[in-house]
């Protein structure tokens, strides 16, 4: 049996030379260049990490990004502020709030301020409901998409009556995506850490996805021969020589032997939820044009 690795990277970068000829036809069509502003609170490093790159890649494929850099102790009314400004700014399309925010602030409050049409998170309450009730117009949160994108292109597209074992209960990765993957004509199981016998649950699975948040949880063992892993973690830890290296949730080296297809970390999810931040942002200022049409 063929293994694969699942490359990520390629699959992001052939989605992004997508979207950036679709920006370039609404730009000289509608003349509208789609716009994403990303909102920082304080100075994490590896915030400013992950909002350089989102930056970068959005103006690479011809969109207009600006960043709005707060301060730590900058407080929740001033940002809610911010963010109904930006809700009243026809020249954004998308909102992102980076998130951890410091712990003075509630994140939810934060997300519910954002407008649902704007929020290329996909994490507003409004957008969740849409996508369990199966609309299409939903803002998806951009990981699980990209986990979709990924098992559809490497199992070639149907996925009817494939079993997912989903381990990880999140709203922003494990619900999703097993509500997507739903819409898909899979059989879903969503697990957690505290799941009864979750090897024996796994080993049923044709497809495993894994975002618990716990690195090289899932176990060799735990995989039946052939199944597709997708491996959602990120988790630094401390080699034998004391150094930092990345790691997934997902036992790699001893995974590998017996799958079907696995995405590595880093260089899997990873990529595609950036890609798919930038699709989100596309389809909120399709929708603007849509709006001056009716």
């Amino acid at each position: 049996m063929t293994m694969t690795i699942i490359d990520g990277k390629l699959t992001a970068k052939n989605l992004r030379e997508k979207l950036a000829i679709e920006v370039a036809e609404m730009k000289s069509e509608y003349g509208v260049q789609p716009s994403l502003t990303v909102v920082m609170v304080g100075d994490d490093p590896a915030s400013q990490v992950y909002v350089k790159n989102k930056v970068q890649q959005t103006q690479a494929i011809g969109m207009i990004s600006s960043e709005i850099n707060m301060p730590a102790n900058c407080s929740q009314s001033v940002l809610l502020d911010q963010i109904k400004a930006l809700n009243h700014d026809s020249s954004v399309h998308g909102i992102l709030v980076q998130l951890p925010l410091p712990h003075h602030i509630d994140e939810s409050a934060v997300i519910a301020a954002i407008d649902p049409n704007k929020d290329v998170d996909g994490f507003h309450a409004i957008n969740s409901g849409r996508l369990f009730n199966g609309d299409l117009g939903a803002m998806v949160p951009c990981t699980p998409q990209g986990c979709v994108l990924l098992i559809k292109q490497h199992l070639g597209g149907d996925l009817s009556g494939k079993h997912v074992v989903v381990i990880g209960r999140s709203n922003i990765v494990g619900k999703p995506v097993a509500m997507l993957l739903l819409q898909e004509n899979c059989t879903v199981t969503i697990t957690h850490s505290r799941t009864r016998n979750l090897p024996e649950v796994c080993r049923q699975a044709d497809i495993v996805v894994a975002a618990v948040g716990i690195a090289e949880f899932v176990k060799a063992d735990w995989i039946k021969e052939g199944a597709t892993v997708i491996d959602v973690g990120i988790n630094r830890v401390i080699t034998h020589d004391g150094k930092y290296k990345l790691v997934g949730d997902v036992d790699y080296q001893a995974v590998i032997e017996g799958c079907g297809a696995i995405t590595p970390v880093p260089g899997g999810v990873g990529p595609m939820t950036i890609a798919c931040l930038l699709k989100n942002t596309l389809l909120a200022a399709q929708a603007t044009i849509s709006k001056r049409s009716v």
